[in-house]
């Protein structure tokens, strides 16, 4: 297959883009990024959301968002939105302690997925979930992780985040393995457990191996660039995760 190509997570850089929008999309384009992922629209229209980032070349190829805008009524609005943002994933980017404060609650979660993504099949749109570290910590002789996707349907994403799973004690190569074609979006995210700040390529994930079973079975189809902790302004420091992955091959 060929490269996959790499896009950023705007929470990475959310008051840059809370202060100028348009200037933080233009760096993010210079840099090199070829798309985006939404987590919030800074009180923008989707048209206007779609225009920016067309005027310079980014692809929005996700977005994060609350489970509650996939319930109900609210779920065509959602649809309507990311229609017009072109978007096919909507990510949920966490729970509400009663959705996943047991097995059965997480069970019950599975069940409440696999009936949004199949009303999102006509739509051509794919739900899922992306990871804390708490999914990788036991629960009731499971791990949560694992009674989510063991029990979700195929058209749920597991949108991986690297370095929540380090956080939790676990390592993202088995879990792809384990669950093959279901990681279309893949944040990658640094670990260190000496440095908090550490940008991707300079702490402990096993970055060869996580792009190696990516690109043989994971069906990735992008990276997700997502930086939290900052040693330099947030905007140089995605600069520079990105520029490292560039030096990885990737």
């Amino acid at each position: 297959m060929g490269q996959i190509p790499i896009a950023l997570q705007l929470y990475s850089i959310r008051e840059d883009c809370a202060r100028d929008l348009e200037g933080s999309i233009k760096a993010v384009a210079d840099m090199g990024y070829e798309g985006v992922e939404f987590a919030g629209y800074y009180e923008r229209g989707a048209d206007e959301l779609k225009g920016l980032c067309d005027a310079y070349s980014l692809q929005i190829v996700g977005t994060h968002i609350g489970l509650d805008a996939l319930l109900g009524d609210a779920l065509a609005e959602t649809v309507a939105f990311n229609k017009a943002l072109d978007n096919r994933y909507l990510i949920v980017a966490g729970l509400a302690a009663e959705r996943r404060g047991s097995r059965a609650a997480w069970m019950a979660t599975a069940e409440i997925f696999n009936e949004i993504a199949m009303r999102l099949t006509a739509h051509d749109m794919q739900t899922g979930y992306h990871n804390h570290h708490i999914e990788f910590q036991e629960m009731e002789g499971e791990l949560p992780w694992d009674t989510f996707f063991g029990h979700t349907q195929k058209e749920v994403v597991m949108q991986l985040d690297t370095g929540n799973m380090y956080h939790g004690g676990a390592e993202p190569v088995g879990f792809l393995e384990k669950y093959p074609g279901r990681a279309q979006l893949v944040h990658l995210k640094e670990h260190s457990s000496t440095n908090d700040q550490a940008l991707i390529g300079e702490g402990e994930v096993e970055w060869a191996r996580v792009f190696e079973v990516c690109e043989k079975s994971g069906a990735t189809e992008w990276y997700i660039v997502e930086q939290e902790s900052y040693a330099f302004a947030p905007l140089e420091c995605v600069d520079r995760c990105l520029q490292n992955i560039k030096q990885m091959g990737k």
